[in-house]
């Protein structure tokens, strides 16, 4: 059976040299494991005005969403993801609006936290790609 995917865009925010992670909460698919943080696609939403609108909810910052470094698309046992990986950088400090954990890590440290199996190829990615910088 052909299952149509979930439309899902994630933010790669970096901070001197540190990257932002937060923990899926209790009760949701993959609860308690680390992600980067964005959420799923509305109807009739681009890319860029939904990554926007899970920052603010979940995060309370604006976001400036760049290009994107990544595309997966992974089956889980119910359900298809295909993830789209944005830069971003925001104004603000992130504060966890949903109760959720929020880190800031490095590179190197995003290996040793517990991510979903769609995140593995690109934190790889991460620990070899140069940080975005916008506007360059």
């Amino acid at each position: 059976m052909t299952r149509a995917p979930i439309v899902v865009v994630a933010a790669i925010v970096e901070r001197a040299n540190l990257i932002l992670v937060t923990r899926r909460l209790d009760g949701t698919h993959l609860a308690g494991l680390w992600e980067f943080p964005g959420g799923k696609c509305e109807p009739g939403e681009t890319h860029e005005q939904s990554l926007a609108r899970e920052l603010r909810e979940e995060l309370d910052v604006v976001a400036q969403v760049g290009p994107e470094l990544f595309t997966v698309q992974h089956d889980y046992a119910d359900r298809t993801v295909r993830l789209h990986f944005r830069y971003c950088s925001v104004e603000g400090e992130p504060r966890p609006m949903l109760g959720q954990q929020i880190r800031w890590v490095t590179r190197e440290e995003l290996s040793g936290l517990e991510f979903p199996a769609a995140d593995r190829e690109l934190i790889e990615r991460l620990r070899h790609e140069p940080a975005w910088k916008p506007g360059a």
